[in-house]
């Protein structure tokens, strides 16, 4: 049986907005503080909605998306934040997929 993909976290620059899955709540409150650090100075810097979203295998994508028609939405610079973030940001996104497949793995 095929799982959708779980939300850890997300924010959004149009409503400015930040969701953290309750279902995390047992995260390090360190870890929380960073990640919403993280996600609200993505938004804040290129707009449009990050989510940090774990597959079915438990790898955790850092997907975003942006209002039709959204020209304040820089496109290139979000795809660069991406990779900034995933290569700055490595060992925290390792850990959640570990913490992921230990705590959520086989339901």
């Amino acid at each position: 049986m095929e799982r959708s993909p779980v939300v850890l976290c997300a924010a959004n620059a149009y409503e400015q907005k930040y969701y953290l899955n309750p279902d995390f709540g047992g995260l390090p409150q360190s870890v929380q503080d960073e990640l919403k650090i993280m996600c609200v100075l993505f938004t804040e810097d290129v707009g449009g909605i990050l989510a940090l979203r774990f597959e079915e295998d438990g790898h955790l994508s850092l997907e975003v998306s942006a209002a039709e028609g959204d020209a304040l939405y820089d496109d290139i610079g979000s795809g660069l934040k991406i990779r900034e973030l995933q290569r700055n940001k490595r060992e925290l996104l390792e850990s959640l997929e570990l913490y992921y497949k230990i705590f959520f793995g086989d339901q």
